[in-house]
């Protein structure tokens, strides 16, 4: 059997994408050398991924081809994931922190995009074309244009140097079909017909669109550094006494730390002292301060509003809640959606396509069509190379996605990549966990009924003692009834038996304590199987001595979640619990859930979901779980969401999406952000692709200057990047 090579998955800053085509060239020219399995660059945050075998391809070698083309490399952290895990996580999970100082100047050189820097240049030949324009006529007339000329040439150097550079780099380096080229062989041809204010106009109002743009992109990458402001920057760590202010990196599981009034908790952690109200917003959305006692846990990127807090802390700074969200976060858009992929596909070939089709316009015409005028045929070819410029398509759809992923950060709902986005727009099918996601999984023991001669205390006792070694919510509910210490000593042979309960010797009796099917698989006689509730029998020594019964309270707003999703247009909600079919039908019912599967061990919850998929893979479902027993069938539904996982490592590695609350209402919040995004960039597709489509038709047909059509590029492209910019509100 061949195995597979392990795949090694590395970040990269890149610097000086910020013009369209940046992302699409470097992924075109990384995507030709061997051994690279993937690579999805990110424009709005400056990063590439690349998943690629070591053994054929160095990190070297991916950075030579990416500063061949102009850009600047930083290596950022790498690490080693099996080929599998590298195809099915939409992020790399790493621990590291964000370089912030890397370079982004539009020239691909070095240099954060300055626009007080950009800005004058172009004014100056704004003020010089005006001129132009205004004494069109007396320049004209003077002898060999000289007038025109000195106005014009440095108006046009002014406003295009970068780009004039750009190409003829390019050109050296084989990489042709870009603005950059196109722009400039569109200019340079109105220059040599003699249509010298339609040249400047175009490399003018080019630049002033590559201004807006280039804002855009540093609007989309201050929105991620503000949400990337929740990461501490310091903690005030308790020594012999003192307090002493470190990095929260420098700081060790079992350190106790201070958190004043108004600042951040730095690393997750459990209060030892003090009482206050923590403000959660930039973790779960949630505007509401959430009240924190001693003994309550505490997370990495919550503000303290009141009092102060001394915290035991029992998470690395690199392994917190925080650290994993904002790594979430920032590589979210490194699994593009199939829109994605298709316009960087659709780019590489409009491109190269319009430039022929402009050639011919140019050259056919001419030789073809009797006393046709060649240099208004290359007028009109020089038209279509204006409007063949994909920039709008290729910045703002990917921008349309970054901006989705973001705005339902804002909102607490963590989507790991484009492709789930996508997908959830599909979603036809929500299937729920019950205990701590439709249910708030907090139990109490309500009655305690017993059988052949025990006492309520003997049988609570009991129970308490065989689940003394128990995390399970059921037995914290029995252990916080029973409220008194319990004598490890006494317990011994302790045995859990997976979906049926628990074995163990206590006080030198054989005591069982679970569900109805332990009974059964264990042959005790027992009078009563079905009870209204969550239930836990118990046997002694092989005989049945009666049940202790737990109620746990439906979510405020599981019944609101379930109309909503309604309303969004899922056909089907479905409930999979390991509770007794009574249990799950007065739940069902109680909440309007159209079906319910009952009495489900771990591996059938798999089984269950393996029958609601749809074959043709057009309807979705998603499986919403607590994050930490649902992983195999999180795993499994097209799409898995892990609820209230805020903390939970299993859920963050396995989900598709986090829920950082409880609430399942924000299961139809996130289809409807994703519903959202998808109206957005099919909005950007179909007016970018219609606008150019007319154009294209009209400077053929002689019916558009280089003016209309280079307000058309542009103002397609500007609309677009300001219709992406949507999403995020």
């Amino acid at each position: 059997m061949t195995q597979t090579p392990a795949l090694k998955t590395q970040q990269m800053q890149v610097g000086g994408m910020d013009c369209s085509s940046c992302a699409m060239k470097i992924e075109g020219s990384v995507e030709k050398l061997p051994g690279i399995a993937e690579v999805s660059v990110n424009v709005a945050i400056g990063r590439m991924v690349v998943s690629y075998d070591p053994q054929e391809v160095s990190e070297a070698e991916i950075q030579k081809q990416v500063t061949r083309l102009g850009y600047t490399v930083a290596i950022e952290q790498s690490r080693t994931l099996t080929s599998s895990h590298a195809s099915t996580n939409g992020h790399v999970d790493d621990d590291h922190d964000q370089d912030d100082g890397h370079d982004h100047g539009h020239s691909h050189g070095s240099g954060e995009f300055n626009l007080k820097k950009e800005l004058p240049p172009v004014l100056l030949a704004i003020s010089l074309f005006a001129i132009g324009i205004i004494f069109e006529e007396p320049l004209h007339n003077t002898p060999y244009n000289i007038g025109e000329l000195a106005v014009f040439i440095p108006a046009y150097l002014l406003s295009g140097w970068s780009v004039l550079k750009t190409a003829g780099r390019n050109i050296l380096r084989g990489q042709i079909f870009d603005e950059n080229f196109l722009m400039t062989i569109a200019t340079l041809g109105a220059f040599a017909i003699h249509q010298f204010p339609e040249a400047v106009a175009v490399m003018l109002f080019f630049k002033v669109g590559e201004l807006f743009q280039e804002y855009s992109v540093g609007r989309s990458r201050r929105s991620i550094k503000a949400l990337l402001e929740v990461r501490p920057d310091s903690a005030n760590l308790k020594v012999n006494g003192t307090i002493k202010q470190v990095a929260p990196e420098t700081i060790n599981v079992g350190d106790q730390i201070l958190v004043k009034p108004g600042e951040k908790v730095p690393l997750d952690g459990e209060i030892l002292e003090g009482n206050s109200q923590v403000d959660t917003s930039a973790l779960t959305g949630e505007s509401v301060p959430r009240i924190v006692n001693i003994g309550d846990p505490i997370l990495a990127g919550m503000i303290n509003k009141s009092g102060a807090l001394t915290i035991r802390v029992t998470k690395l700074f690199g392994e917190s809640s925080i650290a994993k969200i904002l790594d979430l976060v920032e590589n979210a858009t490194s699994k593009k959606a199939d829109t994605e992929k298709f316009i960087t596909k659709f780019a590489r070939y409009y491109t190269p396509v319009v430039v022929f089709l402009s050639l011919a316009v140019a050259i056919l015409p001419p030789l073809l069509i009797p006393g046709a005028n060649r240099s208004d045929w290359i007028y009109r070819a020089l038209i279509l190379l204006v409007i063949s410029c994909p920039c709008g398509l290729v910045i703002s759809i990917p921008l349309g996605y970054f901006g989705g992923i973001g705005g339902a950060a804002k909102r607490g709902i963590l989507v790991k990549g484009s492709t789930f986005l996508d997908a959830l727009t599909a979603v036809k099918t929500v299937v729920f966990d019950k205990t701590g996601t439709l249910t708030k999984g907090t139990f109490k023991v309500t009655q305690i009924v017993t059988r052949n001669g025990f006492s309520e205390a003997e049988l609570l006792a009991l129970a308490a003692n065989a689940e003394a070694n128990s995390n399970h919510p059921v037995a914290q509910s029995i252990r916080e009834a029973y409220g008194q210490p319990i004598n490890e000593s006494d317990i011994k042979d302790y045995e859990e038996i997976a979906g049926h309960g628990i074995r163990a010797k206590v006080q030198n009796k054989v005591v069982l304590a679970g569900n109805d099917r332990l009974l059964h698989r264990e042959n005790i006689d027992h009078d009563i199987c079905d009870v209204a509730g969550t239930v836990v029998h118990l046997a002694v020594d092989g005989r049945y001595a009666g049940y202790i019964l737990i109620a746990d309270e439906i979510k405020e707003d599981a019944a609101e979640a379930i109309r909503d999703l309604k309303k969004a247009g899922v056909e089907r909600t479905v409930m999979l619990t390991g509770d007794n079919e009574v249990v799950a039908k007065r739940v069902a019912g109680q909440l309007g859930l159209d079906a319910y599967f009952a009495g489900l061990l771990p591996e059938d919850k798999v089984g269950a979901i393996e029958k609601l998929l749809d074959r043709s893979g057009k309807k979705k479902v998603v499986f919403v779980g607590d994050g930490i027993n649902d992983a195999p069938v999180i795993a499994r539904a097209d799409i898995g969401m892990a609820m209230g996982a805020l903390g939970s490592d299993a859920a963050i590695e396995t989900a598709d999406v986090v829920l950082m609350t409880d609430a399942p209402s924000k299961v139809a919040e996130a289809i409807q952000v994703a519903r959202k995004t998808r109206r957005i960039v099919v909005q950007n597709i179909v007016m970018a692709m219609t606008i150019k489509g007319i154009f294209i038709v009209l400077g053929t047909f002689g019916l558009a200057t280089l003016w209309e059509a280079v307000f058309a590029d542009v103002g397609v492209a500007l609309l677009a990047i300001f219709n992406a910019s949507r999403v995020l509100k």
